[in-house]
């Protein structure tokens, strides 16, 4: 790298939809209304969860906590991407990007802890329905959600403050419609190695650790529902656990088509998708798949509306 090069960047350009002049009002709606279907969808379930007693259980305690980490992790970036869209700019500031980059990670990284302390709730709640609320008792329940926030918070931190320290040349270009890591510390010419280890020993953490949790609750799942004798138990047994298992195969699907896509070119069309698909619209889905497969949510949903309604 030539070190002499270095200088003091002031902003970065983001440029995934700019060769798309044509169709920015397009984009601009599609995504605004994938936003606001989101955050309304999530809120809804947040309302509910906290509305009616009866929902005042571990599993909708740690859904209202996804929800609430689903509305931050899409509001990290697309809010910047539409008002880029509408102002026909593809600038973010430094301090914005860097923002965008800690934000982004927390909520990501907390989606992950949060789908795994959902599945060891199931497994539980399955395996072991006599102890379960002794085992999952608020305790523990209030417990696993804060030791999620605190490493979600701290390794974002780390890495965002390692950040601070990188020196960039004259390319402050990505094609990428908002600031991600790895795509950031390609443009780098300082020493690197410190982030990127950091970053590969994480992401191999988070992609092994939560997953091999998840599976062993599910193994464990399947194992004891399948020695339940009667088929009405073992329906009422894959019922409690279908939302979450959708949940899971939609996030670690999208993810690991990321990952596949990013051995592509970073500005190819299929990387572009597999972007957004995890960015917007798998957060989009969550609260469709549980009011979907979730009679106690879309119960609880009809009577909220019902009363919105009267009130009217």
């Amino acid at each position: 790298m030539d070190l002499g090069n270095q200088t003091r960047v002031s902003e970065f350009l983001l440029l995934a939809f700019s060769q798309h002049l044509e169709d920015q009002q397009m984009l601009f709606a599609l995504f605004l209304s994938m936003y606001l279907v989101t955050v309304l969808g999530n809120l809804l379930i947040i309302l509910a969860v906290s509305s009616h007693s009866h929902l005042h259980t571990p599993m909708y305690f740690f859904l209202s906590n996804l929800s609430l980490a689903d509305i931050g992790f899409t509001s990290t970036t697309v809010p910047k991407m539409l008002v880029n869209i509408q102002a026909q700019s593809n600038a973010i500031s430094y301090a914005g990007c860097i923002a965008q980059m800690y934000f982004f990670m927390v909520f990501g990284v907390m989606d992950t802890f949060l789908l795994t302390v959902m599945a060891y709730d199931r497994y539980v709640a399955i395996c072991h329905p006599l102890y379960y609320h002794v085992i999952m008792n608020p305790c523990l329940c209030g417990l696993l959600v804060l030791v999620s926030w605190f490493l979600s918070l701290s390794y974002s931190l780390i890495q965002s403050l390692l950040m601070l320290r990188v020196s960039f040349c004259t390319s402050w270009v990505t094609q990428h419609f908002y600031c991600e890591l790895a795509q950031v510390l390609m443009l780098a010419c300082s020493d690197t190695h410190v982030n990127y280890i950091l970053l590969y020993v994480v992401t191999g953490l988070l992609g092994f650790v939560p997953f091999s949790g998840i599976l062993f609750s599910y193994t464990q799942i399947v194992s004891s529902i399948l020695r339940i004798s009667s088929t009405d138990g073992k329906h009422k047994a894959f019922s409690t656990c279908g939302s979450h298992l959708s949940v899971v195969s939609l996030f670690y699907g999208i993810g690991l088509g990321v990952y596949l896509s990013s051995n592509a070119s970073s500005s190819s069309w299929r990387g572009m998708v597999a972007l957004v698909m995890y960015t917007v619209v798998t957060p989009m889905l969550n609260p469709f798949i549980y009011c979907l497969r979730n009679r106690d949510i879309k119960r609880t949903l009809e009577t909220l509306l019902r009363r919105m309604l009267h009130a009217q």
